[in-house]
């Protein structure tokens, strides 16, 4: 996450310099591996880091980054390197692995661009190595309104999946390609001499065997750094040169087997067999090798060119250029095949020992040991809780085999609560059912539990049954109840807090405040964290004022509401997990007592929380209570406004019966199509964007925003995104005032 250190000797390339000098938002730069792109990027970013309060984020990504929490944490911990008064309510919110990115930290992080005086230039490197299509969504969200100061540069082997053509046609788009990076003889002079040592004289370095290698190599900078490389102490250039370097292996090949050959015995050996590592630093090399002097040999190997990257100022921790660790590799399983495994294995236990078990993980994996490799993730889920790394976690699980996590009911089952926490719900329950299938009651719960089979169904109750099949969540969270019968254990409270939730959506009240109450009143002896006993709070408010007991609201309000609001002001909008239903419960009560102008204000605060959270059930409750404080304060269009949207929920999710029915109930009072929504005229003060235009004239048909985001290939949650910016700039309330606005502007 800082900018890479300049190498001695860099061949300064005024030319794309001055191309990346250029103010487009958005600046592309796509070529194969070895042509530069770090280089450039790094010469670049030393050169224009403090001119004029130009600030640089760097972020190089690895193929570990592609989820989107550890993605966008990385982002804007490389911003805040740049300049620390950015991004610390982003990075906050990203911490709840309950919110999506784009609900709560990428909003947040554009409101700090925006107030941010002078420029600042983002730069992500290798973003070919991101496949998840959340994270590129996310990256178009942001580059859809980032603010005039901000920019972003993105370089890879390969075009991301962002709308180029349009930004091109915009003239909102630099490209550098490969035709671009290519080394002029002018510039390939200079280079060679550098690495190579020929170029004190100039007939060391005649200018017809630069040109000839420039031709042979097509300007590829890792061609001419080899070339170089291979030249130290040979007596001529390399005769048998073949083939163009975009795309072919011979070159690399060749040239790669020259350079290794011509090295110390010692310094080939290190080469090859520490080409295993994802990353290199002195003492895990000398662990793996079992020697001593590694970091030495890393200097020296930097101070040589061979294609190592410090990954910090301090020079702790290295990597090899992509392309040379490949090529290493080759050559290390060619001549000593045998040796590759026992190295992993070596650097997994040299890993688990520093408390990095992620890499651990990746080793064993790597050397072909994935039963430890899952029994390490098995031990390991709170270890990524506590790092806010669930959305890792169950990546590294997916790298498993069936049959291991079969194996394994642990594993499976914090896999599922990894796949419901991070909103994941698609794969719960193939999971769930994955899991269960094995289990026993003498199966090893999870650490807090009683039973192995109470987790299971407990994650089943929360996640996977809903609305039509409400009968069924009833059984299940009841069995899980049953099953779950030690009450000095977080999963006996947290097993209630699930039936209690089934049942105060299916307007059993005095039995979901019973047993919510019971949660309540455990959390604090199980040490239940404050997310979770707040969550369970506010749920047993709103079940306690349905059934008419509201002192006992109050009571619960004054206790639990001061931890709630400092909750949200560290955590913002991504604390609404925590505390929806505590907001609600406090509108209600406002609502109650005849004071609307505060219930409004609580119960819009609440409904906004409760949509953040994604869970239909409680969005539709919390959107139905405001619709009733509009309506009782005047505002028939806002009324109309928090109906409209609760009745988009009920056609895109499945949301509990006694919700569903007051949410009918309201409707009727409030009448579905008699309300006059005001006419607007002018024109807009802001443009829409082309993705808002293209959601707008979704928005006319009969499809929900599910629906909508599959023909547009995008996520329900980048939808909401979109239409929110969208009903902004129109000055609307609603999807039809949305529409009926759109029509007047001749829009749609």
């Amino acid at each position: 996450m800082s900018v890479p250190q300049r190498r001695a000797g860099i061949v300064p390339r005024r030319r794309l310099i001055d191309a990346l000098r250029d103010g487009t938002p958005l600046v592309v730069m796509v070529a194969p591996a070895g042509w530069g792109k770090t280089t450039l990027l790094t010469d670049w970013a030393h050169t224009v880091a403090g001119e004029g309060g130009t600030g640089v984020g760097w972020l190089t990504l690895d193929e570990a980054d592609d989820e989107p929490f550890r993605f966008w944490t990385y982002l804007v911990s490389a911003i805040r390197v740049a300049d620390e008064t950015l991004g610390a309510a982003a990075l906050a919110a990203l911490r709840v692995p309950e919110m999506d990115p784009l609900e709560a930290a990428v909003p947040t992080l554009l409101n700090d661009l925006a107030t941010r005086p002078g420029q600042l230039t983002v730069v992500v490197d290798d973003l070919h190595v991101i496949r998840d299509r959340r994270i590129h969504e996310g990256l178009e969200f942001l580059l859809a309104y980032l603010p005039p100061g901000a920019r972003l540069v993105l370089a890879g082997r390969s075009d991301p999946p962002l709308p180029l053509a349009r930004m091109r046609a915009r003239g909102e788009l630099t490209e550098i390609r490969a035709a671009d990076l290519r080394f002029t003889a002018g510039e390939a002079r200079p280079l060679v001499a550098a690495v190579s040592g020929r170029g004190a004289q100039r007939d060391e370095l005649p200018q017809d065997a630069v040109v000839d290698v420039v031709t042979r190599t097509e300007g590829w900078a890792a061609g001419l750094q080899l070339v170089a490389l291979a030249l130290r102490g040979a007596p001529a250039w390399p005769a048998d040169l073949t083939g163009p370097a975009d795309g072919n292996r011979h070159v690399v090949d060749y040239l790669t087997a020259e350079v290794i050959d011509g090295l110390a015995p010692e310094q080939r050996d290190f080469l090859l067999r520490t080409s295993v590592l994802d990353r290199l630093a002195g003492p895990l090399c000398d662990f793996v090798l079992e020697r001593r002097e590694s970091a030495r040999i890393l200097a020296e190997l930097e101070r040589a060119d061979l294609f190592l990257v410090a990954l910090d100022a301090r020079r702790t921790w290295y990597r090899y250029h992509r392309l040379f660790r490949e090529a290493l590799l080759r050559e290390l399983r060619a001549t000593h095949a045998s040796e590759e495994s026992a190295l992993l294995l070596r650097a997994a236990s040299w890993h688990r020992s520093a408390g990095d078990r992620e890499s651990a993980f990746r080793c064993l994996v790597a050397a072909g040991d994935p039963v430890a490799a899952g029994e390490l993730l098995a031990d390991s889920d709170d270890d990524f809780m506590a790092r806010g790394a669930l959305g890792t976690f169950l990546r590294l699980g997916d790298a498993l085999p069936p049959e291991v996590v079969r194996a394994s009911p642990k594993l499976g089952i914090a896999l599922a609560a990894a796949a419901g926490f991070t909103g994941r719900l698609d794969r719960v329950a193939s999971l769930l059912d994955s899991v269960e299938s094995v289990l026993t009651d003498e199966s090893v719960p999870p650490p807090g539990w009683h039973s192995a089979r109470a987790a299971a169904a407990t994650l089943r109750t929360v996640y996977v049954n809903s609305g039509e099949a409400a009968a069924q969540t009833l059984e299940v969270a009841r069995r899980a109840v049953a099953l779950e019968s030690d009450p000095t254990r977080q999963g006996w409270v947290i097993s209630r807090i699930a039936l209690g939730g089934v049942l105060s959506g299916m307007d059993h009240d005095a039995e979901a405040a019973s047993l919510l109450a019971d949660a309540v009143g455990r959390a604090a002896a199980v040490d239940l964290p404050a997310f979770s006993r707040l969550q369970a709070t506010g749920l047993l408010a709103v079940s306690m004022f349905k059934g008419g007991r509201i002192e006992e609201v109050r009571r619960l309000l004054r206790t639990a509401l001061p931890e709630a609001a400092r909750m949200e002001d560290a955590l913002g909008v991504s604390a609404a997990p925590a505390v929806a239903y505590l907001r609600l419960a406090e509108g209600l009560i406002l609502y109650r007592d005849g004071d609307v102008t505060r219930a409004r204000a609580v119960l819009t605060r609440a409904a906004d929380l409760a949509v953040a959270t994604g869970h239909p059930s409680q969005s539709v409750r919390a959107l139905t209570a405001r619709a009733e404080a509009e309506l009782a304060g005047g505002d028939r269009r806002a009324a109309a406004a928090a109906l409209s949207e609760a009745d988009e929920i009920t056609r895109t999710e499945l949301v509990l019966p006694g919700v569903a029915a007051a949410l009918r109930a309201a409707q009727e009072r409030i009448g579905r199509d008699a309300v006059a929504l005001a006419r607007r005229d002018g024109a807009l003060a802001e443009p829409l964007t082309e993705r808002e235009l293209a959601v707008l004239r979704a928005l006319q048909g009969p499809l929900n925003r599910r629906e909508i985001g599959a023909e547009l290939y995008l996520s329900v949650n980048t939808i909401k995104g979109y239409t929110k910016s969208l009903y902004r700039k129109l000055d609307a309330a609603s999807r039809p005032e949305a529409v009926r606005r759109g029509r007047q502007l001749g829009l749609i």
